[in-house]
């Protein structure tokens, strides 16, 4: 018969001192929530350990919300979730997932973890498991690591023939001395769950039921003491998330390092965990990547830039204090500097945006340029054109949206409006500070400008001179 494991996902908690609304195991960090890493991490187990492995999230705490994520996040896969009615401790909590999904005590292993750990590495797991798994005598193994400052967690008491945990409040002064800290990850032998967990008792300074208490002197178990406490690390403060969250940054900054890609300096970069960059970018520091941003091979981004939700092309030039939102751009462009791109913007093949132009929802072909303080909202530009300074789509008349449509080879003179909707075609050409109200025929030329008048001798009606003083 196959060995099977049922991997427990604690994440009920209120988390009352993050001093925010949001579940606990909810709270950001790198792009994603505590909660993903952990359940991203516990598919990597099992896929590692090659066995079938099922997993259940035990929620409580705006339970509504935790339910609502994981169906979003996780649409395909086989989680399940159970709920914990009424915040009686840890014990309580594993035993809430069996009571609602009897079928995990059928599961040879039960691994336990918590939700607001997002350090935690499939590698972690497995070094608990392959303890357990290679010593048929024991029938459970926890996670352990020293720190110097112990205040808030469980105690390791190792006595000569096994250990127990002692929570802080319980703990007498000696034990509240002892380093070894308990990481609140286990995996142990179902059997010894189904054996122990119903005669679990809350008669403790807390009034809860411990699962700690599935580990005693009396039981043959184990404590591996980790030399490296950091993937441990649990969320309860927002300095703490803070914490985890610079060291999920260094952790996936150093990925893209080895990869190839070159960071001026790393340590002030953001970059969550779902971005990618290829071998041979250049990072300028204090730049933002968010979300599903692809970056491409060979290509430059300056500092102070944004982008976000983005593709961009290989050997691109994105120049200092630009934002890009939910925009493609294409090999060999530029953008920037100070330039933005909002939602639904294309941008070609060795195309341009320069410094202070606004691209919104408009597709600009190859080569296309639109180099110096413009707005294009609505938009098609064609290959090569050429869009002069302070050009203007009026793409909004109160009420609706409307398009503009600029061919091939066009070239639009400075300080050009177009009332939209509008169409020019191919190989046009529109005179400065015209604004255009009819459409443009390929190769036509387009003017409109009030007749010049000039009155000689006139000018000393309208200077100003300077008042003595």
């Amino acid at each position: 018969m196959t060995d099977t494991i049922g991997v427990v996902i604690l994440a009920a908690g209120k988390g009352t001192r993050m001093k925010v609304p949001t579940p606990k195991a909810l709270m950001p960090a790198l792009g994603k929530s505590l909660l993903d890493y952990v359940i991203e991490e516990s598919f990597s187990f099992a896929k590692s350990v090659k066995l079938p492995c099922e997993i259940g999230v035990v929620v409580g705490h705006l339970k509504e919300e935790l339910i609502s994520h994981l169906a979003d996040k996780f649409p395909n896969s086989p989680l399940k979730t159970a709920i914990q009615r009424e915040q009686n401790g840890t014990a309580d909590a594993l035993k809430a997932c069996f009571s609602d999904h009897p079928h995990f005590w059928n599961h040879t292993y039960t691994l336990v973890a918590c939700a607001d750990t997002p350090l935690i590495r499939a590698t972690d797991f497995e070094k608990l498991f392959t303890t357990l798994k290679n010593n048929s005598q024991l029938v459970g193994v926890a996670a352990s690591f020293h720190l110097e400052n112990p205040t808030g967690y469980g105690r390791m008491v190792r006595a000569a023939n096994g250990f127990h945990i002692v929570e802080e409040k319980d703990a007498t002064e000696v034990e509240r001395k002892m380093t070894e800290v308990n990481s609140g990850f286990y995996i142990l032998k179902t059997s010894h769950v189904k054996d122990v967990l119903g005669k679990i008792s809350n008669k403790n300074k807390s009034g809860e039921f411990y699962l700690t208490d599935l580990f005693q002197d009396s039981f043959n178990v184990e404590a591996i003491c980790f030399e490296d406490g950091t993937p441990f690390l649990g969320v309860n403060t927002m300095e703490q998330l803070a914490e985890v969250s610079k060291e999920l940054r260094a952790r996936h900054t150093q990925k893209l390092m080895v990869s190839g890609v070159r960071f001026l300096n790393p340590e002030s970069t953001y970059i969550e965990s779902s971005v990618e960059i290829g071998v041979g970018s250049v990072i300028y520091p204090n730049v933002t990547f968010l979300g599903n941003t692809k970056i491409g091979e060979n290509t430059v981004i300056e500092s102070g830039t944004f982008i976000k939700d983005s593709t961009i092309a290989n050997e691109v030039q994105i120049l200092a204090n630009s934002y890009i939102e939910e925009s493609i751009i294409g090999t060999g462009a530029s953008v920037g500097p100070m330039a933005r791109l909002r939602p639904g913007t294309e941008i070609g093949t060795k195309a341009k945006i320069g410094n202070f132009v606004e691209i919104k929802k408009s597709k600009l072909a190859a080569g296309a340029k639109v180099s110096h303080l413009s707005y294009v909202g609505d938009a098609e530009i064609g290959e090569n054109s050429n869009i002069g300074c302070g050009f203007i789509t009026c793409n909004y008349d109160g009420a609706n949206k409307h398009k503009t449509k600029i061919g091939s080879n066009t070239f639009v003179g400075s300080d050009v409006q177009m009332i939209a909707p509008i169409e020019i075609g191919d190989n046009a050409f529109i005179g400065a500070g015209s604004t255009i109200t009819k459409s443009v025929p390929s190769e036509g030329f387009a003017i409109a400008r009030s007749q010049q008048v000039t009155k000689e001798g006139m000018a000393k009606k309208f200077l100003k001179t300077k008042k003595s003083e």
